[in-house]
């Protein structure tokens, strides 16, 4: 299959124009999730930005656009394939929901024209920049317009970067009749920050044979393997006793989990790993004297990994408990998702048609891996085959968060070409 085979898509000034506005527009309305909510979606906030792209989906021409209940958006952009010509219907797909633990308010995007490769100041916070020395991958991007917050707040390029770029390529197709393609189905989700955001996800009702997340990073890449990752609870409780009667009669839980803190593996720590390697997490402490309760992320690439982490927390926890005499400890493990690989590895063509494309928008595809895991994680195991695109950002979830809008503008071109190919190819690599 020649490359040459495809014509050039290529968004004009104006459609790059259009994409900033957009990603302008939707970082500004605070969508972060929430942890600490048994709603779904976990804050209301997130319906502000639904509603939103509701409109404009149906404003752009896009047909059976949906919000259901759970806060999915659903759209379609119907099939323009000439005759009895049909393909496989095809997903394109993005989370609303912005990083739980990093405020999300009153986001001002500071806009940086002709990038000149030096340190970006964020003037919310005075003396305070997005050091070049530090971020290598900004040389990459000398010369592009350069997207960050004022450093109050993050960005939102994860993934409202994602949710730009799909907007803009279905409605860049909407006008270019011209350009054959299979029926898409679009959807924005809530709460993929918080690892539930698949909860409620139909995928029979979504009705795609496979689809892609727009919630990647550097230029090029394509995610098709991600962690295995699980959530654990901790709970420490001591005895409380006025501190002026406490003697052989406190534990007080604070020392403990200080103790059991500092017991953490150092080699299995975000801060020290990289790459494949798998780590252990302590990201939320709440507590007194009298209990505390710490919650961990567990991620490793093999569920072997995982369970080798979660040996080490519940034998650090024991240790802890003897060494804090009347301390009693609960550990709850919870799985989260499990590393996608496993289902992409028997839907190659996938991957495939996703390389292709990258290709096709000029670029040198990279595949790749997640530390950390997308909605795709998930979907896949429920039967909806989902590897992971680049949109661009970089320092996700905080204040020195970033985004390309030249690399946006290649993802889009990207997902471009990915309709293309499943409308016109789509066949050809099933039977690959």
């Amino acid at each position: 299959m020649p490359s040459d085979s495809m014509p050039a898509f290529v968004l004009t000034d104006t459609d790059r124009e259009q994409l900033l506005e957009r990603f302008l527009r939707y970082v500004r309305i605070n969508t972060r999730s929430s942890e600490e909510s048994d709603t779904f979606p976990s804050t209301a906030c997130q319906w502000d930005l639904l509603k939103v792209l509701e409109q404009e989906m149906v404003a752009i021409g896009l047909e059976e656009v949906e919000l259901t209940e759970f806060g999915y958006l659903f759209g379609t952009l119907p099939s323009n394939l000439p005759g009895q010509r049909s393909a496989p219907v095809l997903g394109l797909l993005a989370h609303v929901d912005t990083y739980c633990g990093t405020n999300g308010e009153n986001v001002q995007p500071q806009i940086r024209k002709s990038y000149d490769g030096g340190d970006l100041p964020l003037p919310g916070v005075p003396g305070k920049s997005i050091l070049s020395a530090k971020n290598p991958l900004l040389q990459k991007c000398v010369g592009h317009t350069i997207i960050t917050s004022d450093g109050t707040t993050l960005l939102g390029a994860d993934d409202k970067a994602g949710v730009a770029i799909i907007m803009t390529l279905v409605d860049w197709l909407i006008r270019h009749p011209e350009v054959p393609h299979g029926k898409v189905r679009l959807g924005f989700t809530p709460d993929e920050e918080t690892g539930t955001g698949t909860r409620f996800f139909d995928v029979a009702r979504f009705g795609a044979k496979a689809a892609y997340t727009f919630d990647g990073s550097l230029l090029g890449e394509i995610e098709a393997e991600t962690f295995c990752g699980d959530s654990a609870t901790v709970t420490l409780t001591g005895i409380d006793v006025h501190p002026g009667m406490a003697k052989a009669r406190m534990v007080n839980a604070l020392r403990a989990s200080a103790d059991l803190l500092a017991r953490l593996p150092a080699g299995f720590l975000p801060e020290t790993t990289e790459k494949r390697e798998p780590y252990l997490h302590p990201y939320v402490i709440n507590g007194e004297v009298g209990k505390v309760v710490i919650k961990f992320l567990v991620r490793g690439f093999t569920v072997a990994d995982l369970e080798a982490r979660e040996t080490d927390l519940l034998r650090i926890v024991k240790e802890t408990e003897a060494a804090f005499p009347g301390l009693k400890t609960d550990v709850l493990i919870q799985a989260s998702y499990r590393n996608m690989k496993t289902v992409l590895d028997e839907h190659p063509e996938v991957v495939n048609l996703a390389l292709e494309a990258v290709k096709r928008a000029g670029i040198e595809p990279n595949l790749s891996y997640i530390r950390g895991g997308t909605d795709g994680s998930a979907l896949c195991f429920k039967g909806l085959p989902t590897p992971n695109i680049f949109a661009g950002g970089v320092n996700f979830h905080g204040h020195q968060e970033w985004v390309s809008l030249e690399w946006m503008q290649k993802s889009a071109e990207t997902g471009l070409h990915l309709v293309h190919l499943w409308g016109e190819l789509g066949e050809e690599f099933r039977t690959q």
